[in-house]
């Protein structure tokens, strides 16, 4: 039976009544809802320091560590995560509702991975580890932007009033 003209198809839920319940229990929920905007405020700092480095020559010492911070929090952020996926679908990655934000966090992952082994080996300028770090801070906010999207989605789907009202079931 196809959809109906006048209503949109309804998404598959993110989570089956048994994963939402150990969403809930798990304590690495609440992990990563700390390290979520943690790591988002740390980007922001690292961000103005990147962009005022590249546009005055200023702080280039503190903006190459910042970025580095930057990276530890992501590494953090990634393992807690995969463990929280294991807890919550049994898997470490790749779960089947994340299954495209761990695929372009594996992006996210190369990108800041590479500005570690440039900066550590000395490869690019002040410059070009910059710029790097710009394309890792992109490639950062299209994946927290995707989590975002997971999460409202998560969020209208837990509630099915919410969900009528917005046309979503």
């Amino acid at each position: 039976m196809s959809p109906s003209p006048l209503r949109p198809p309804v998404a598959a839920p993110l989570y089956t009544p048994q994963e939402r319940l150990r969403r809930d229990a798990s304590p690495w929920t609440l992990v990563q809802g700390v390290l979520a905007p943690l790591q988002f405020g740390v980007f922001l700092v690292s961000l103005a320091l990147v962009l005022r480095s590249l546009d005055s020559g200023a702080h280039e010492s503190a903006a190459l560590i910042s970025v580095g911070v930057k990276t530890a929090v992501l590494y953090l952020i990634m393992v807690t995560g995969s463990i929280w996926e294991k807890q919550v679908f049994g898997v470490w990655l790749f779960a089947r509702p994340f299954f495209w934000e761990d695929v372009f966090s594996m992006l996210v992952l190369a990108l800041h991975t590479a500005y570690l082994l440039a900066w550590s080996q000395g490869w690019l300028g002040t410059r070009g580890l910059l710029l790097l770090a710009l394309a890792a801070y992109a490639s950062y906010l299209v994946n927290a932007g995707q989590f975002v999207w997971k999460l409202r989605l998560a969020r209208l789907q837990a509630s099915p009033t919410l969900a009528v009202a917005k046309g979503l079931s």
